[in-house]
């Protein structure tokens, strides 16, 4: 940290939590995703559930809310909450690792940061762990109360090209498969993509089908962390809050960027929080099959909410090979 020459995690959540509703008002003009351009097909959907995550102007969590407090549009009509639930159970987490080439001098920092989220979890959450260059590899399965990395990892020699996007979109299906109802994919990462097939749209259309929140942390020097005042790279040139920034954010994630021990730490723990705040709400699957956008607002026009894109409709949905 630099002191007030610094600009911190916080401040950096700050901006991109203020510049949400914004995008919302944004969203149908944006590029929406399109993930199914590659897509196979499996079971039908005919409840729809959106995990919200709800903070007031000063960006705290905004807690004892009722159902009467969102609305749901879809395609410009507003659909009826049929199930909201707050108190809700355990937290499946996927811990993905890019282990390409550039990861090389980070990935010490990048298992930090992670080991800072294990920390967090209670007892009875189950997180797992993945590493990706251009394959996506299961390091260890689901399993609760490990609050300690695979030694595996340690040893872990990063090379390669990047398959970044590919990798997001394959472990959010495996977490999709998980029983619990908070779910994420948590990714370590420096933002480089040089060889995946999907595109940042269709990855989060992916995850947004499937109701998994994607969480980017840009594992980086001071020089590419744009709030770092010795940084070469604007906030908004960077990768990671641009084009990852914007995959997050339609899957209903955020995207941080990390240069230091204390901004790994609070990310962490940021995170955790933030997914044991969640709302879940529910309603009727349109009966028109394919991509529906979604947006969820709040009545109370000084409360900003994230939440997932869009849905697939019909007797399918992608899934990513």
């Amino acid at each position: 940290m630099h002191g007030t020459m610094r600009i911190t995690v916080a401040a950096l959540a700050m901006t991109m939590i203020s510049s949400t509703s914004a995008m919302q008002a944004q969203q149908t003009t944006q590029t929406t995703p399109s993930p199914d351009v590659v897509a196979t097909f499996t079971s039908s959907v005919d409840l729809v559930r959106v995990s919200a995550f709800v903070r007031d102007r000063k960006g705290r969590f905004v807690t004892g809310l009722d159902k009467y407090a969102f609305e749901v549009v879809e395609n410009g009509k507003t659909r009826t909450i049929t199930d909201f639930r707050h108190d809700l159970a355990t937290l499946s987490v996927a811990i993905l690792f890019d282990v390409s080439g550039s990861m090389e001098a980070r990935m010490p920092a990048a298992r930090e940061a992670a080991t800072h989220l294990l920390s967090w979890l209670k007892a009875d959450d189950e997180a797992a762990v993945f590493t990706f260059d251009t394959r996506l590899d299961e390091v260890r399965g689901f399993t609760s109360g490990d609050k300690v990395l695979p030694t595996r990892l340690s040893s872990v020699r990063p090379f390669g090209a990047t398959s970044l996007h590919d990798a997001i979109a394959r472990t959010a299906d495996r977490v999709a498969t998980r029983e619990t109802l908070r779910r994420a994919v948590v990714v370590f990462t420096d933002g480089q993509d040089t060889s995946s097939r999907l595109t940042a749209s269709e990855v989060s259309g992916m995850a947004s089908a499937i109701d998994v929140p994607v969480y980017i942390v840009g594992i980086v020097p001071a020089i590419d962390d744009p709030g770092d005042d010795l940084s070469t790279t604007s906030l908004e040139r960077s990768v990671l809050t641009g084009t990852l920034g914007n995959l997050a954010y339609w899957t209903g994630g955020e995207s941080f960027v990390a240069s230091s021990i204390s901004q790994r730490s609070l990310v962490a723990r940021q995170i955790v929080d933030e997914l044991r705040q969640q709302y879940l709400i529910a309603f009727e699957a349109n009966a028109e099959p394919g991509w529906h956008p979604l947006q969820v607002r709040m009545r109370n026009k000084d409360l900003t909410v994230r939440a997932r894109s869009g849905y697939f409709a019909g007797k399918t949905r992608p899934v990513s090979h």
